[in-house]
């Protein structure tokens, strides 16, 4: 063997090791990404496309990795350090992406589905079936405008911000979670709104015709009413509901922590 192989085989250690630090942060963010990290989106699909990000970025950050440690102990610390780190910035993206699957929520029970319930892995075991319809557009909405590069593009930069090696900022980190999930709720709520008002304005009418006329059986006409009434405003706002989102969206995607 030349020189150059005793390198070569001299230098696997320390490649291997920086591969599977590339690979844990990487690994862990793709799994929470939205569009990518669906539970819709087989795991063979998902563990491709975190090894396809590893080929191609690899030789890139390999110069800033740190070398293997002589301990174990440290090695696993290491690669723990990254994972956190990744499953730091999956979700930011994953809080901010859920807005709308929340807004569906609010509007099914506003308009009389909520009890229209079904498995949901986002929002937990059980959740509507609007909820989940909209945490299904939310992907397709991510996927379809490209979004979901803008992720990948914080990810990518996240090793000049946070380096792999230097400690997570559990101060930095926990303040941008908690204004992430701020800003998602609050995102729901507006998209949400037309439908809070036209409930607040359909029980107000309720109440008069109750008031008016007592005879009239207001249950029975508030249920389908309610329920038909939502149906159809929900028909007509879809269309600007999902631009708003998906303008909101991108802009909450351009200001993750490593995409400014």
């Amino acid at each position: 063997m030349t020189d150059a192989d005793w390198a070569l085989v001299a230098a696997l250690p320390d490649l291997a090791f920086q591969a599977v630090l590339v690979f844990a942060r990487l690994g862990a963010a793709v799994m929470l990404l939205p569009g990518l990290g669906e539970q819709e989106v087989p795991p063979t699909i998902r563990l491709s496309l975190g090894l396809a990000l590893l080929a191609l970025l690899l030789p890139v950050l390999a110069p800033g990795l740190p070398a293997a440690p002589p301990e174990g102990a440290e090695a696993l610390r290491l690669i723990a350090q990254e994972v956190v780190v990744g499953l730091w910035l999956g979700g930011l993206a994953r809080v901010l992406a859920l807005a709308l699957a929340m807004a569906g929520q609010l509007i099914a029970t506003l308009i009389g589905l909520q009890g229209l319930l079904m498995t949901d892995p986002a929002l937990g075991a059980q959740g509507t079936a609007l909820g989940r319809a909209f945490g299904l557009a939310t992907a397709v909405l991510v996927l379809a405008s490209g979004l979901y590069a803008v992720a990948l593009r914080a990810l990518v930069e996240s090793y000049a911000l946070l380096p792999a090696g230097a400690p997570l900022p559990a101060g930095m980190a926990a303040d941008s979670m908690a204004l992430a999930g701020a800003a998602s709720l609050g995102l729901a709520l507006r998209l949400a709104a037309p439908f809070v008002v036209g409930a607040v304005v359909l029980n107000l009418a309720l109440g008069l015709l109750a008031r008016l006329a007592p005879q009239v059986q207001t249950f029975f006409v508030a249920v389908p009413g309610q329920i038909l009434a939502g149906i159809a405003l929900l028909m007509l706002l879809a269309p600007p509901l999902l631009l708003a989102y998906g303008a909101a969206l991108q802009d909450a995607f351009q200001a993750l922590p490593a995409a400014r």
